[in-house]
């Protein structure tokens, strides 16, 4: 009986709430521009001591608020572009209805440049922040936020889903500017539904201190944020699929989003054979400090994955956040991910300078597991103070399989055969805390800044690695061979620990300058354990191999303090910073075996530029350049003093080495007129290296016993630079119908390195090669979308590599690769859709030059109300051609093949499903017949 009691009280407080809630009032209003257009897109919120409603306004920039409970209540609106709005209101005495006058939103004065297309503010360039309207965008149904990004001017979306803008990789993605799934891109970009998209940004964030002070420092990232339409701010989404194919190929993945105004739960699942990784470890979400020291959709997308060998992957994801009130807000994630690669691939060495050869075959199984768990608690104590704390741990679990044949030719003569088997396991937890206050002292500008991070890391990893080798006589192919058998069994043990804090005080001088001291603190602390024991078949030592039987502990640390000041100004044309400051860095540790000891002890002090200069043209174009420098500390095993030798490679570090220092230089300049659908995009950096940690290599031939190399490190003492320039120039037409856009850049990269060939080479006599490589690369893609039920998009990439070098025998032949493409879709009927995406390789220069001609294609038929179901058959490399080719260039020139997913035909079930409070979004074909073209925007 108490469950009905429950019931029957339940029932009459829901019919309580609802007779109340038709006695609440009715608001409504209109927006307006300062030239009296409509608003659209506008994000408009009614508080009051009982009222919380946020919506966005209509097309014709009308904005309704129904069920008002209190008399008195605040109306606040904001738009990218224009100043925000904010007003009290009381309702007139008996009135339950009430009409508030147009508002009228100035434009921003830090507006760049906007096009306005139908009375719908399309594009915005404000600062560092591009922002897209997703109302403009020609979809279909089921679109995910991938497949609008590829309809940005400047933006592009590769066939594994990185995402890039304006030639810089995106690294971070965030859903109403909080981290989601700890930044990672392509799962929030693969999974998010378009429909329910209002507005994406490509940011270029210089991180916490610069978001909230102005004040920007270092360099900065690609980060994409994704506004969701306040209206599907309440409600639920799912998206599950099921597929089965040819080669054993399968895929299972879910996602299922509910959403309050003050909560947001996310879940994903994924488990698949189709190389469809869900999550990127290497993303460090939230945190408030730039770290220093050493230390396809969800089953594939639509045509599976670029990466090298087949994947199996499963993994599970959950992302929460909840907002307690307007000053409590906490949001995090949890994701684990577990990948099995095998990878098959084909080596062809080349080792200059001793006309030797060399072929491998190899056979690699990777497994990695990967948890990771973060969160970010954001609590603005008053209007003044604000404070983050981002607490993280990880943990990895890596283990290898590898199995390598190889033969060396001398003179085209065979010098030795070997197999080499590797087995390795290796566990890394990892925990860090970072966190930031920011005090605003008054309303001027003066402010102050502290923010900190620490981190701990331990790696532990075992090492069972055995080499057989018969190596031949190259004067007498005929003779015996003689054979070498070799076990190493190592131990390691890195912990690491990284703290540091910076603090950032700014003092106005007049209203549009002032000043700034800084001062940041970072050190870097590693306790290093590595033994090593060589054993011969019977698994007896062996000994008179220098460098492989040891036990050595290594401790060090680098330490840098950095003091500086800077004045600032800004107004309406010009913004600038010019400073600078100092950066003593102190490398210290010892290093100890059983026999030796070395004591490690080396300061520098560095004096740093600041310099930041912008320049705006006009509201459509401006000018930026910007300055950084920092300095780097050796890795151990480029300062461990003693001599380490694995498969007759041996490895001596150098404890007087100096820290490398950095000075990096940018230019950006931005252009167009986006009312006429032209843009133009352009980078150049430049990067100067004072004392570049380079290898000194002595490679060479005993008879009988095989090729030796020994490694040692020196500092370079001639300046070593390095020059990138990447542009972009986009044009639209007739309403986006037709886009052009043309990409390429150029870049330089020089290195240094010493070699000698005599195994009794004296220091003086290694050889000193400069490379240098040239990269030329040009992109053309057009894109045709005359309705949502047609997309055509042909285009060609050019690369041309050229490799140049002081000692003759290091120049290699250019490599040229021209890569046309052709990527279409069409509807068929309304609810049948057809799709191929064509591929062609035509490479030069390569020792075995490999063309591929990659064909996939699909066809899906819709079902269900709404088109909520999906039955799609795809074929993937109809003709099978799918190869990875790669170059790398230095002391050993290698060329290699891999595996890739190669032919294979798949079937798959989908079903997305949405419900919201305000109403489900409908997709852009939902309400016009197939033979009826439907009003371009």
């Amino acid at each position: 009986m108490k469950i009905f009691n429950f019931l029957y009280i339940g029932i009459l407080a829901l019919m309580s709430q609802f007779a109340y809630a038709q006695t609440g009032k009715t608001v409504q209003g209109m927006l307006r521009d300062t030239e009296a257009r409509p608003i659209s897109g506008a994000t408009v919120k009614l508080v009051s001591a009982q009222d919380s409603m946020v919506m966005t306004s209509s097309p014709a920039g009308i904005y309704n608020f129904d069920l008002i409970k209190a008399d008195r209540f605040k109306i606040t609106v904001s738009s990218l572009g224009f100043e925000t709005y904010s007003k009290d209101f009381e309702f007139p005495a008996g009135q339950q209805k009430m009409f508030i006058p147009s508002f009228v939103l100035d434009v921003n004065s830090n507006l760049i440049e906007e096009v306005v297309i139908s009375g719908v503010l399309t594009v915005q360039v404000k600062g560092d922040t591009v922002e897209y309207s997703a109302q403009g965008l020609k979809l279909r149904e089921g679109a995910v936020a991938e497949d609008a990004l590829k309809r940005l001017q400047g933006v592009e979306v590769d066939k594994d889903g990185n995402v890039t803008a304006q030639g810089e990789a995106v690294t971070r993605v965030r859903i109403n500017g909080k981290d989601f799934f700890g930044g990672d891109v392509k799962t929030a970009t693969q999974n998010l539904p378009a429909n329910i998209i209002d507005k994406i940004q490509i940011v270029d964030d210089y991180g916490d201190m610069a978001n909230l002070t102005g004040n920007r420092t270092g360099d900065s990232e690609k980060v994409l944020n994704i506004q969701i339409d306040p209206k599907y701010n309440s409600g639920w989404m799912t998206t599950l699929r099921a597929a089965g194919g040819t080669e054993d190929r399968f895929q299972t993945t879910a996602m299922v989003m509910g959403m309050t105004d003050k909560t947001q739960v996310s879940v994903l699942g994924n488990l698949n054979n189709l190389n469809a990784s869900m999550f990127d470890f290497q993303t460090m979400g939230g945190g408030a400090r730039n770290r220093q020291g050493g230390g396809g959709r969800p089953g594939g997308g639509q045509f599976g994955n670029n990466r090298d060998g087949i994947t199996e992957t499963s993994a599970i994801g959950v992302n929460i956040r909840h907002d307690f009130n307007d000053k409590l807000k906490i949001y995090g994630s949890y994701s684990f991910e577990r990948n099995d690669n095998n990878t098959f691939s084909n080596v062809f060495r080349e080792y200059i300078g001793l006309d030797q050869t060399e072929e491998e075959n190899a056979d690699n199984n990777t497994v990695i597991a990967n948890h990771r768990f973060e969160t970010n608690i954001e609590w603005r104590i008053s209007d003044k103070d604000y404070i983050k704390l981002t607490p993280q741990f990880g943990f990895n679990d890596n283990s290898t399989n590898n199995s390598a044949t190889s033969t060396l030719f001398r003179s085209s003569l065979i010098d030795n055969n070997q197999l080499l088997t590797t087995l390795s396991n290796s566990t890394a937890p990892r925990y860090n805390l970072s966190g930031l206050y920011n005090r605003r002292m008054n309303d001027r500008g003066r402010n102050l800044f502290i923010n900190f991070n620490l981190d701990n890391s331990v790696t532990e990893r075992d090492l069972n690695e055995a080499l057989e080798r018969q190596v031949f006589d190259p004067n007498n192919q005929q003779t015996p061979v003689s054979e070498i058998y070799q076990r190493v069994l190592q131990e390691v043990e890195n912990k690491s620990r990284n703290a540091g804090t910076s603090i950032s005080y700014t003092e106005p001088l007049t209203d549009k300058s002032k000043i700034e001291v800084t001062y940041d603190y970072n050190i870097s602390d590693y306790d290093n354990t590595d033994r090593q024991r060589a054993l011969d078949r019977v698994d007896s030592p062996i000994d008179g191999l220098p460098g492989s039987n040891y036990s050595y502990n290594y401790d060090y640390s680098f330490t840098t303090h950095r003091a500086g000041a800077s004045y600032m100004f800004e107004n309406d044309k010009i913004k600038y910073s010019i400073g600078a400051a100092v950066q003593p860095s102190l490398l210290r540790g010892d290093a100890f075996s059983a026999n030796d000891e070395a004591v490690i002890n080396r300061t520098n002090l560095n004096f740093v530029p600041i310099a930041r200069f912008e320049y705006k043209f006009s509201k459509q174009s401006n000018l930026s350049m910007s300055y950084s420098g920092r300095a780097t500390e050796p890795t151990v095993t480029q300062i461990l003093p003693f001599e380490v030798t694995r498969n007759l490679m041996s490895t001596t570090g150098n404890p007087n080495l100096d820290p490398e220092f950095r000075h990096q230089m940018q230019f950006r300049f931005r252009a167009g007129d986006v009312t006429k659908g032209k843009n133009f995009f352009a980078v150049l950096r430049a990067e100067l290296i004072n004392d570049r940690v380079v290898t000194m290599n002595k490679r060479f031939a005993r008879p009988g016993q095989g090729m030796f190399q020994f490694v040692d490190y020196m500092n370079e003492r001639d300046p070593i630079f390095n020059i990138s320039s990447f542009y972009m120039f986009g044009r639209s037409l007739k309403d986006k119908t037709y886009n052009i856009t043309y990409m390429g850049g150029l870049s330089f990269n020089k290195n240094v390195s010493y070699l000698a060939t005599d195994s009794l080479a004296t220091l003086d006599e290694y050889r000193r090669n400069v490379a240098n490589n040239i990269v030329l690369m040009q992109n053309l893609f057009l894109r045709y979308t005359p309705s949502e039920r047609v997309e055509i998009n042909p285009g060609v990439r050019f690369t041309y590599n050229i490799a140049n070098a002081s000692l003759p025998e290091f120049d290699a032949p250019n490599i040229t690769t021209v890569a046309p493409t052709l990527i279409g879709s069409v509807n068929l009927t309304k609810s049948t859709i057809f799709g191929a995406d064509l591929s062609k390789s035509f490479n030069r220069g390569y020792a075995n030059n490999v063309n591929p001609f990659i064909i996939n294609s699909y066809i899906e038929q819709r079902f269900l109300k709404g088109d909520r179901g999906a039955l799609r058959l795809q074929g993937f490399d109809l003709l099978n051609q799918q190869v990875a080719l790669n170059r790398t260039i230095g002391e050993i020139r290698a060329d290699t093949q891999t595996n890739r997913l190669a032919r294979y035909f798949l079937l798959s079930f989908t079903y997305r499903f949405q419900k919201f409070a305000l109403g489900t979004p409908s997709g852009p074909q939902s309400d016009l017949p197939f033979d009826k073209p439907r009003p371009r925007m």
